[in-house]
């Protein structure tokens, strides 16, 4: 590990107080690290908040020489999350807009914070939540941290769409000031998934930096509980999941078409956008065949679950979906029973009026419903061609306008 130098933590010091950042350091019960990390920290700035959550052990009688700084104390343990939260406020208070958080059992290198550092001046758009980077693999990082993580990623790119290596380290660098009007509202570990996902929702990126990490098992206290705390993120990823396959997906594509208009919209993410004619002509294939189903309720959640699930185009199956939208349905469920007639060689005796009375498609509901998947399918097959043929023409046509 490098000795910092005077120069080094004077550089720190003044991009601490330039960037109106600060660190938040929660601690239950990890007396016999606290010490050794909150020395380091100072090392690096002397803004500093310590939340004491609860702790039983004698971290209160360690944290009596560290009195001259900001401190929060907690009778009663509530969970990481209810203590970051806390910490955010306190440093708004105190006039902060970033708060780096590190954990107090001893995982972490404080003289890695200048990476957190370096990146923020460097990145020009400051709404950038920061998290740091472990090298899962290696031989000191347990095996359940290592599933943990994975499962924790593929839920986070599930919810938001970002990949990162890294979503567990609770080492990282939030935009407090930005954060501040996002609504959070768990307690425990799952805390800092909510706070990832709800952040990018809101327009803030999301980016891993490198770090350190070590576990010494004769020091550190781990109050990770695999059967309880794995639950509670499982269900907190169920509702995150739901909630942006049910809104925010189709709430940003809404905004996206609202802000650009038709024109526009058409052009630049359907014509212009750099998917391969045969991407875009399956996506639109997929948002017939949804739109035309007799999924009723879950189309939105379906095409952009099968648009991710394949790395289709969301935007482009999203539109195509919509061929079902309130106006059409009647003729829609007209057409479906129409054809089911046609494919089992039932007659019906239904018409648009006997529709708009009584609803009497219900009634020949098996002929409904093989007509709906087979119409579905044919004009999936259909718009599917006439969008890669035509797909086809505008990029040649394009092409030779550039070259010419």
């Amino acid at each position: 590990m490098n000795t910092p130098t005077t120069t080094n933590i004077d550089n720190v010091q003044e991009n601490m107080r330039q960037l109106k950042c600060c660190v938040i350091v929660p601690t239950y019960n990890n007396a016999k690290t606290l010490k050794r990390v909150l020395d380091r920290v100072l090392l690096q700035t002397t803004n500093i908040i310590i939340i004491n959550d609860g702790s039983t052990d004698n971290t209160k009688e360690h944290l009596i020489d560290y009195s001259e700084y900001t401190q929060i104390t907690l009778t009663q343990n509530k969970g990481k999350g209810n203590a970051l939260r806390l910490g955010f406020k306190k440093a708004l208070e105190l006039g902060f807009e970033f708060a780096i958080t590190i954990d107090s059992d001893g995982q972490h290198f404080p003289e890695d914070i200048p990476i957190f550092l370096d990146e923020l001046v460097a990145t020009e758009d400051k709404k950038i939540l920061l998290i740091g980077s472990r090298n899962m693999t290696h031989e000191s990082v347990p095996k359940k941290s290592s599933f943990g993580n994975k499962f924790s990623n593929f839920w986070l790119w599930v919810t938001t769409g970002t990949t990162l290596a890294d979503t567990q380290s609770g080492f990282r660098l939030y935009p407090i000031k930005a954060m501040q009007d996002i609504k959070l509202r768990t307690n425990k570990f799952e805390f800092e998934i909510e706070a990832m996902v709800k952040s990018s929702w809101n327009g803030i990126t999301l980016k891993n930096v490198p770090i350190r990490v070590l576990y010494d098992e004769t020091e550190r206290v781990s109050h990770y509980r695999p059967t309880k705390d794995f639950l509670r993120i499982s269900a907190l990823n169920t509702v995150l999941v739901l909630i942006a396959l049910f809104y925010i997906k189709p709430r940003d594509l809404f905004r996206k078409f609202r802000k650009k208009g038709f024109k526009r919209f058409f052009y630049e993410d359907f014509l212009k956008s750099n998917d391969p004619p045969l991407k875009k002509a399956l996506s639109i294939a997929l948002g017939i065949f949804i739109g035309l189903s007799p999924l009723w309720g879950f189309h939105t959640i379906l095409v952009i679950t099968l648009a991710v699930l394949f790395k289709l185009n969301k935007v482009i199956a999203f539109a195509f979906s919509n061929v079902s939208m309130a106006p059409l349905i009647p003729i829609v469920v007209f057409l479906s029973l129409h054809t089911g007639s046609w494919v089992t060689g039932q007659e019906v005796s239904f018409s648009m009026s006997d529709f708009s009375e009584d609803f009497g498609a219900i009634k020949q509901l098996r002929t409904y419903l093989i007509g709906s998947f087979t119409l579905a399918t044919v004009a999936s097959i259909v718009f599917g061609l006439l969008g890669y043929f035509t797909l086809l023409f505008f990029n040649r046509k394009n092409s030779t306008v550039s070259n010419g």
